[in-house]
């Protein structure tokens, strides 16, 4: 049978869709970018939390060689020294915050952890009694009230 002939007996055959309409990939985009501007700040968040833990276990391992140090010497101050605090040999290096230590009359000292890069912002400290306290100057975060611990999430928690 010829085609002209199948088409005047049965008509056209039906034709088969293919591929999305507009409003198909419309709304795909649409979920995509909601899904989006939940995910991409809850990450953010996520990854700078994840950092802080550089500057609270190395000031924390600092200040118990700075203990130590006491407990031998009898002072905070170097070996030698009248105004430099003792910095352990092993003195740490991080991509995300920089460490310093000030000491006053060889008995007492403030270990510090200041961000740099991304942790630009952050500040955390601690002393020779224990006292710890946060500076935050970062969007969305604050320090805890009272002043005495590290923060480690938004909202001021410790």
């Amino acid at each position: 049978m010829r085609i002209h002939t199948f088409i005047k007996r049965y008509g056209r055959p039906a034709q088969v869709a293919r591929g999305f309409t507009l409003i198909e990939v419309m709304i795909v985009v649409a979920i995509v970018g909601i899904l989006a501007a939940v995910a991409l700040p809850a990450y953010s968040d996520y990854i700078t939390r994840g950092r802080i833990p550089d500057a609270t276990s190395n000031l924390a391992a600092k200040q118990t060689k700075m203990e130590q140090w006491f407990q031998d010497n009898r002072s905070y101050y170097a070996t030698g020294s009248t105004t430099a605090c003792y910095v352990p040999d092993d003195s740490t290096t991080s991509q995300y915050f920089n460490f310093a230590c000030t000491t006053t009359g060889g008995t007492t000292y403030t270990l510090t952890a200041t961000g740099k890069g991304a942790m630009n912002g952050f500040t955390y400290t601690v002393n020779e009694s224990g006292a710890r306290s946060t500076t935050v100057n970062f969007t969305g975060w604050t320090a805890h009230t009272p002043n005495n611990c590290w923060v480690t999430k938004k909202g001021g928690v410790c």
